[in-house]
């Protein structure tokens, strides 16, 4: 986890999110108080829970991006699952403990990817070599000749002539071909060639994806994985496919998978996040009846947000210290209405805001990737240059708000369907458009309203088209 204090933390979200200050503030103390609590000695460490907590909002207004940003800015696992996934056993729906082993495969593959990243340089070494052989004609089996140091070193034409041993001479020749063609390799010469290679498949991987992780015990899985051989195929590729499977290999061989499992473990279990979308969903509000479904999924969730041990197929995972976010609208549930034991693991709760035309406004500039410059960037691409003036940028957040009112309120992805409306012709014209010589686009108020006005007029057709 990055050393981030709180103020950095919501000054890094304000980069992607616009305005919900409060829950930003929130998450970013609750991060922060779990690298406090990894300062303390084990003893009282151990009784301080994490600070789950419940964001109460309606859609599009920036729960689940502040709950991504926020795993992405300190590099936790993090999942996102919908609580209406699961129902209580013996019904339809997942066993709520997946989200464990879910979340436990992502930290797999980010502690893969960065012990990756530690032995890439090594492993691209010996892909090299290996596709330099197969370029040759060589069998990856064919023993090399070790090539003599002079050969490694001085290019061929710096060498003074000298009268070599037989077996010297074949040395020196075939490394000097070697180095040829490494040479080659690195200019793309050979990227329209295809290489014969030996890939290894792997019984034991397949037969796990059949049955499903829940099936297999701790260790049952790499047990198999001993058991079953695995099997050769040959595999006709062009060059640059090649390199990419033999790197993988070579990286998979450097790889110390005992290791990257407990690492992944103890990050699961330290810093994970899971977030809980739709938990207004499974309480039972005003006029709904508590059906044994949607108490049964509080019930199984008990658990595992109050802390237990999940079996997984890489080892035992306690959920004691992961994060747990929830979010719904409760339009017509109240965070009262989930069961009391599930309501006390959920100590913060946080109010966001639904968005007003300004909050519009910035959306459509402000954060990084904002929607104006992804315009921008995807005409551009075409060679169309793209010039957005004030007044359309205020015409598009003012149609968006007013949509949310008067149709339905889906937050900010209001402003997808807005900016697809205005620039659907746009985006079928371009390459006509550049051929054309028209290389530049006003983007003005006008131009956005009308491209909207029948849409706008016709309440009907602006429930489908928005």
């Amino acid at each position: 986890m990055l050393d981030l204090t709180p103020r950095e933390i919501v000054s890094a979200l304000d980069r992607h999110i616009i305005g919900q200050d409060a829950a930003k503030r929130a998450v970013a103390v609750a991060v922060r108080n779990r690298w406090r609590r990894r300062q303390l000695e084990a003893g009282l460490a151990a009784e301080i829970p994490p600070r789950n907590i419940i964001m109460v909002g309606p859609t599009g207004v920036g729960k689940t991006e502040i709950a991504r940003r926020l795993a992405t800015l300190v590099g936790a696992p993090f999942i996102k699952v919908e609580a209406t996934k699961y129902t209580e056993v013996g019904y339809h729906g997942r066993d709520v403990e997946s989200m464990v082993r879910d979340l436990l495969d992502v930290a797999i593959q980010m502690v893969r990817q960065e012990h990756g990243e530690r032995v890439r340089v090594r492993a691209e070494a010996a892909v090299e070599e290996r596709l330099v052989s197969l370029l040759l004609g060589e069998t990856e089996d064919t023993p090399r000749r070790p090539a003599s140091p002079a050969a490694a070193t001085t290019a061929t034409d710096e060498l003074e002539p000298r009268p070599l041993p037989a077996d010297e001479a074949d040395d020196d020749a075939h490394a000097r071909v070697r180095r040829r063609m490494r040479e080659k390799l690195a200019e793309g010469f050979f990227d329209g060639r295809e290489i014969e290679i030996t890939v290894q498949e792997k019984p034991a991987a397949g037969l796990s994806a059949m049955m499903g992780p829940e099936s297999f015990e701790p260790g049952i899985g790499r047990m198999l994985e001993g058991l079953l051989p695995g099997r050769d195929r040959r595999r006709r590729v062009a060059v640059p496919r090649a390199r990419a499977i033999l790197l993988e290999e070579e990286t998979a061989r450097l790889l110390d998978e005992e290791k990257i499992r407990e690492q992944a473990i103890e990050r699961t279990e330290q810093t994970g996040i899971i977030f809980l979308d739709e938990i207004d969903k499974i309480a039972a509000g005003t006029g709904r009846t508590a059906d044994v479904s949607r108490q049964g999924v509080q019930r199984d969730l008990l658990p595992v947000v109050e802390g237990c041990a999940v079996n997984t197929r890489h080892g035992v995972v306690r959920t004691d210290q992961v994060l747990f976010i929830a979010a719904g609208a409760f339009h017509v549930a109240a965070v009262s209405d989930l069961m009391p034991e599930l309501q006390g693991r959920f100590p913060i709760r946080v109010e966001l805001e639904a968005l007003s035309r300004e909050d519009f406004r910035r959306i459509l500039v402000e954060p990084d990737g904002a929607l104006t410059r992804q315009q921008i960037a995807l005409l551009g691409a075409e060679g169309l240059e793209v010039h957005f003036e004030e007044a359309a940028i205020d015409a598009m957040a003012e149609l968006a708000a007013e949509a949310n009112q008067r149709l339905e309120n889906i937050g900010a992805r209001r402003l997808m369907t807005i900016m697809e409306q205005v620039f659907e012709q746009v985006a079928f014209d371009a390459p006509d458009r550049v051929i054309a010589g028209e290389t530049r686009l006003e983007v003005t108020e006008s131009f956005v309203r009308d491209r909207l006005a029948a849409v706008l007029e016709d309440e009907d057709l602006s429930r489908f088209v928005l």
